[in-house]
């Protein structure tokens, strides 16, 4: 959705004109809202990072400059750049990060969930919205285009569908609605610096309801991703900290739930590059789509009665 020019010590990002089913940035009204949202979102988790925006003016002589008088012709976000060695995905990946640090990470999140918005929605609404992303996986997913094996995606999208249409009381078991939040609504890795103190950003800022959350929702999404690259202890100790911090403590089925549900949306949003123009490089999104069935598959499994599996 954006190109990301980097500079010595500056990040610039710019948003592609594009408006689908769930962003517009169709205009140049909409590219500057949206500019200004990403700004005081990510200002939340990351106040130092994102400086402000540029506007991309045009020059009398047809020139393009930033931030100089002229014609406005677009928007840029501005941001400072962070140590690339200090990002969460690059240290897990290095093996250095630590167990002080994912604990930072943890009270930060404590802090930011508890000083968020309330999301000012029902937990049924969030279960249907639950049950659409399900629907929208299951259209790319089961797509026979695609060589998944057989029946794995059709029966990890199965179980998640009966959860919510028949389970629903043990799944929600202690969920309510004012533990929904405005949150962050991407919580991944590579959005994670390791600082002292570390901060977090790239919120998903397109759209509101995308990210009202369940904060274990967010949560179950970092650890999945730690997860994915070889980090699994993460996963404890963030949740962990999580429930301290916030005194609840989620059942082990929300939990699994979530994490399928985010694994199912990781994989389908893989295979979505092979619907995209050439070159596609299936042996780098076929073998990761798979990836994350493999695991939406074992969590889901944890949600079917012993005797019914």
């Amino acid at each position: 959705m954006s190109w990301v020019f980097l500079t010595d010590a500056f990040v610039y990002k710019l948003k592609k004109q594009i408006r689908t089913a769930y962003l517009d940035f169709s205009t140049l009204t909409a590219l500057e809202r949206n500019c200004r949202e990403e700004v005081r979102l990510n200002s939340r988790l990351a106040a130092d990072v994102y400086l402000g925006i540029v506007a991309i003016t045009r020059q009398a002589n047809g020139a393009l400059a930033l931030g100089r008088t002229g014609e406005t012709v677009d928007w840029l976000v501005k941001m400072r750049r962070l140590p690339e060695q200090l990002m969460l995905d690059a240290a897990i990946r290095s093996g250095s990060a630590t167990v002080g640090e994912i604990e930072a990470v943890g009270d930060l999140l404590v802090g930011f969930f508890k000083a968020s918005q309330p999301a000012g929605i029902s937990v049924a609404h969030y279960l249907a919205r639950l049950r659409h992303q399900l629907d929208m996986d299951r259209a790319i997913l089961c797509d026979t285009r695609f060589d998944l094996p057989a029946g794995m995606a059709q029966n990890v999208l199965d179980r998640l569908t009966s959860v919510l249409e028949t389970g629903q009381d043990r799944l929600v078991d202690g969920l309510r609605a004012e533990r929904l939040v405005e949150g962050h609504g991407d919580l991944r890795p590579e959005h994670v610096c390791l600082r002292d103190p570390p901060v977090i950003i790239d919120c998903l800022e397109f759209n509101r309801d995308l990210r009202l959350v369940d904060p274990f929702d967010d949560i179950a999404y970092l650890a999945l991703e730690c997860r994915f690259i070889g980090a699994p202890w993460i996963s404890e100790i963030l949740m962990a900290r999580i429930s301290q911090g916030l005194g609840v403590q989620p059942s082990e089925p929300l939990i699994a739930f979530y994490t399928a549900c985010r694994a199912c949306l990781r994989a389908r949003l893989s295979l979505a590059h092979l619907l995209d123009p050439a070159p596609r490089t299936p042996e780098k999104w076929l073998p990761q789509a798979i990836a994350y069935l493999d695991i939406a598959d074992r969590e889901s499994a944890r949600l079917t009665p012993p005797e019914a599996r």
